[in-house]
């Protein structure tokens, strides 16, 4: 046993007045020593009465002292999962401070080595306990998940599974620089972690010192710095089993990674995406105790406890639809029973869709290939109606996401079209600038009545996925890539000559969707975003993105969308 530091008192459970009721005190806290010297605390929570458990092990820099506080949508760090009620069901919870944060002793670096090896000396510390019967599971959400992706690319031999849900595998590519484009996301979250140290729900406050977000725009490529922290290139050495469940709202930041590690893990693996409205939702349904119930405790009684629970006898892809309401399940992701359909980008035509929505061009998306010799459209930046990053309003006065961007739109569909799998966007553009930005939207465009329209009021729409691409890392890496899902290096920028054509192939993320009859699927291009529609996941928009682009959709240059319909 470590050496036991003070929990909670009495009096810090008190302050939280009506939400006392709820707050699960740790057993006791421990510090653990690490082969180098650095102490890593840990809370551990453990069930009434003798015995030895199966203990579950989060990890993470938000602090334990801060599981005291309620499981709200507003806190949108408290991913632990419920806590007490896996006490209630027979399992040890141990949760981790990360070197450098909470009472862990050392100096956080954002998943780095030590980090990453500190939870496998923390794995064989559990297994030596005489409360624990020798197995240990991952669990948790976002950085959680994160964690036991490294838990299991280092198959320490107490490891029993993980069930990493909503984390993604690889933070360059899918936060710091989507696409190759700086985002806002390091900062926005770094300053929530410092917050978390500084003033938590109890326990002594910490000083996270490490500028991560300097350090973030200190290498802009994908470099050794950003390989140190990704668990994608050595998920092939998974063993233990993997229960990766998504959630396809979380397009922004780490739906892809549950998915990438799903397909590339070593051992025996399931997927489940799951349909959480948002952001907040995603927290919100992990925090449910019918959550776990119904999908991870078959999973953990399974691989932990040896129980027969029929969690072997699912698919080995489940997935909810967005705008369906029944469950899909498949053999493999992407499901083997979709073909790829083109739609091509077009000028708008009369008699076409032209006016479904007001946008800068209001162009046309069909199955049909382009049969003009030359054409094309051109759109200045940044757009002198833009307010709220690229979002302009409407004669309301309200954000109107596509009013002052680029878009092209189906006809209304004339029956259901349900999709799922990768998408990828062809597109042949030239820029006056040696670099540009390209930040795509799909989005299924609901009916609108006349007299909306006729009011210039802008449609209904929900955004169905996304795909971003800075076209100096238009490079692919052949290995990684497939047809449909084009993969960057992002390790050697080429800058573009202006005025020349290139050809960008764009990755929007995974999806599955099913489109109304009656709606449009609708393609927005922009060189930026907003906070408006991105939430936290906004990219930057620096002074150096001042010119001109042009989209090429000609016989030469057929711009093309091709989406995975299920048939």
């Amino acid at each position: 046993m470590g050496t036991i530091l003070r929990g909670p008192s009495k009096k810090d459970i008190q302050r939280l007045g009506k939400y006392a009721e709820s707050a699960v005190p740790p057993t006791r806290i421990v510090t653990i020593g690490m082969r180098d010297g650095v102490k890593i605390a840990a809370a551990i929570y453990l069930p009434k009465g003798a015995g030895r458990f199966p203990a579950l092990l989060a990890a993470s820099p938000y602090r334990f002292d801060n599981d005291i506080a309620p499981a709200l949508p507003m806190f949108l760090w408290r991913e632990t999962g419920p806590i007490g009620w896996y006490l209630e069901q027979g399992y040890a919870f141990v949760h981790m401070d990360v070197r450098g944060t909470g009472r862990s002793g050392g100096n956080y670096r954002y998943m780095c080595r030590k980090e990453q090896r500190d939870l496998c000396e923390v794995i064989e510390w559990i297994a030596r306990q005489k409360w624990s019967n020798g197995r240990v599971g991952g669990i948790g959400q976002s950085y959680y998940a994160r964690m036991q992706w490294f838990m299991a690319i280092q198959n320490p031999p107490h490891l029993a599974c993980v069930a990493p849900y909503d984390g993604n595998v690889d933070t360059y590519r899918s936060s710091a620089y989507t696409g190759g484009i700086p985002g806002e996301f390091p900062v926005t979250w770094y300053r929530g972690v410092r917050l978390l140290n500084q003033d938590p729900a109890c326990g002594p406050s910490r000083l996270v010192e490490w500028d991560y977000p300097r350090a973030v725009r200190a290498h802009p490529i994908y470099d050794a710095f950003w390989r140190e922290r990704a668990a994608a290139p050595n998920l092939h050495r998974i063993r233990v089993p993997v229960f990766s469940i998504g959630v396809w709202r979380k397009v922004d930041l780490h739906l892809n990674g549950n998915i990438v590690g799903f397909q590339r893990s070593g051992g025996p693996k399931k997927l489940l995406v799951f349909g959480s409205a948002n952001v907040h939702a995603a927290v919100q349904d992990y925090s449910s105790v019918a959550f776990h119930e119904r999908y991870l405790l078959p999973f953990y009684d399974r691989y932990l406890k040896d129980k027969q629970t029929g969690y072997e006898a699912e698919p080995a892809v489940r997935w909810f639809a967005s705008g369906a309401t029944e469950m899909r399940a498949a053999d493999a992701w992407p499901p083997e029973d979709i073909a790829y359909r083109t739609y091509y980008l077009a000028r708008a035509r009369s008699g076409g869709p032209a006016g479904s929505v007001t946008s800068l061009n209001n162009g046309e998306l069909g199955e049909d290939a382009p049969q003009t010799d030359s054409d094309s459209t051109s759109y200045d930046y940044p757009d002198p109606g833009w307010r709220m990053g690229v979002v302009g309003t409407g004669p309301d006065g309200r954000p109107d996401p596509a009013r002052r961007v680029l878009t092209f739109t189906s006809t209304p569909l004339q029956a259901e079209l349900e999709i799922a799998g990768p998408i990828k966007l062809v597109l042949y553009a030239s820029s006056t600038q040696i670099d540009t930005d390209f930040i795509v939207k799909l989005s299924e465009q609901y009916a609108q009545n006349a007299e909306e329209r006729g009011k210039d009021i802008n449609p209904r729409y929900q955004i169905v996925t996304k795909g971003w691409l800075r076209a100096s890392h238009r490079n692919i890496d052949p290995v990684l890539s497939t047809e449909h899902a084009p993969h960057y290096g992002h390790d050697h920028p080429q800058p573009i000559a202006p005025g020349k054509v290139y050809r960008f192939e764009i990755a929007l993320m995974p999806t599955a969707h099913r489109f109304a009859r009656g709606s449009c699927i609708r393609l927005e291009l922009a060189n930026g975003d907003s906070s408006v529609t991105e939430f936290v996941f906004a990219h930057e928009y620096s002074p150096a993105k001042i010119g001109r682009d042009t989209i090429f959709h000609d016989r030469r240059h057929p711009s093309q969308l091709a989406l995975p319909v299920r048939r």
